[in-house]
């Protein structure tokens, strides 16, 4: 069972991360950018020469990795799920240089014994110069860890969560098809993220699902690729916020509906579908944009 004060306080080292020309290229084939058909701006993802990175890379580098499994945490790390990932952009990744990850533990929150427990992180994205390129927070659920604080009673009220957009009324502005690329959770796992839930598939099955499923940031990135192309024309510069929810997981290979709704000139609301399943497995889906 896991600890309070132990998971609250838990200290992480600074990450730190390289940024290199073929790591960028490697985090967007595993977001299937390129996949056909290859849409106009793509090669600017994956081709040396006018290359751009994809600003949800920031999402996936500098994280603890998968501290879940360090035995002091007293998770049942099998069961962990991401639920939330909200990114602020502030500058864009550099393709060369030093960049540092500083991680902490915002929130740990009990849902009661049958419930499970809501962790929330925080992690701070800098140069070495200390100029801040992006602010990432991410909600996870613990699904088997809650009840802990029956113990002595110590517990975080829940973290603020993406606020329930529902689907409108009207026909959405955007709307397009995609297919999450057979081989996307080989590939993208090699972008930092070791979970064997999205590449073992007996840790799939103890988790209780019929098979490896993608990961949860590998989507988070083909959304992020998806509204660039569409909505900003790919220019990346323009994406200053994509906050989503993650409600249902997805598999290599099934197809995907977006659906996307301008709210503001700068805010755009979206949810993403499984096509195969006829499930939302992204909601309340926030997107803000600069105009230019």
């Amino acid at each position: 069972m896991i600890d309070y004060t132990t998971l609250k306080n838990w200290r992480f080292e600074v990450k730190q991360h390289q940024c290199s020309a073929r790591d960028a290229m490697l985090y967007a084939l595993g977001c299937g950018v390129g996949s056909a058909p290859m849409q106009d701006g793509d090669l600017d993802f994956v081709f040396e020469k006018s290359l751009k990175v994809l600003p949800s890379m920031v999402a996936s580098i500098c994280t603890p990795g998968f501290w879940w499994r360090e035995p002091g945490t007293g998770v049942a790390w099998q069961s962990v799920l991401h639920a939330e990932q909200d990114v602020e952009f502030i500058q864009g990744l550099p393709l060369s240089g030093r960049v540092l990850g500083h991680n902490r533990v915002t929130h740990v929150h009990d849902r009661g014994a049958s419930k499970g427990a809501v962790v929330a992180l925080e992690r701070e994205i800098v140069n070495e110069n200390g100029d801040v390129l992006a602010l990432a927070k991410r909600i996870e659920v613990l699904r088997d860890d809650g009840g802990f604080s029956a113990k002595d009673g110590l517990h975080d009220p829940l973290p603020a969560r993406l606020e329930r957009h529902g689907e409108p009324n009207t026909q959405s502005d955007w709307t397009w098809t995609t297919r999450i690329d057979p081989r996307a959770h080989y590939i993208f796992r090699l972008s930092g993220d070791p979970n064997p839930l999205h590449i073992d598939p007996d840790v799939a099955r103890l988790a209780g699902f019929e098979r490896p499923i993608f990961h949860g940031l590998g989507l988070y990135g083909m959304t992020t690729h998806g509204l660039i192309s569409r909505l900003a024309l790919g220019h990346v510069h323009r994406l200053k916020r994509l906050a989503v929810k993650f409600s249902a997981p997805t598999y290599p290979g099934e197809q995907l509906c977006y659906r996307v709704w301008r709210k503001t000139a700068q805010r755009y609301h979206f949810y993403v579908q499984s096509v195969d399943r006829n499930i939302k497995v992204l909601e309340n889906g926030v997107a803000e944009l600069t105009e230019e």
